[in-house]
């Protein structure tokens, strides 16, 4: 696997882990394991991440092409 591949997947992942964190929040879906319930502001902190890594790995994608003709 390649640099570029690499990038793609990992823009792809935490996509999809922010797109999930932001479908929580709206539908108000609870996490609880065991006796632990995790709060839904998490979410939004998540969100936030999720969205910032995949921005990114897309620009990091972006910048290896035009290094790599």
């Amino acid at each position: 696997m390649n640099e570029r591949n690499y990038l793609l997947v990992s823009a792809i992942v935490f996509g999809l882990f922010a797109f999930l964190h932001l479908v929580r929040v709206l539908a108000h879906w609870s996490i609880q394991i065991g006796s632990v319930t995790f709060p839904l502001w998490g979410s939004w902190i998540a969100l936030a991440i999720g969205v910032v890594l995949t921005v990114w790995a897309f620009r990091s994608m972006s910048e290896w092409k035009r290094s790599h003709p």
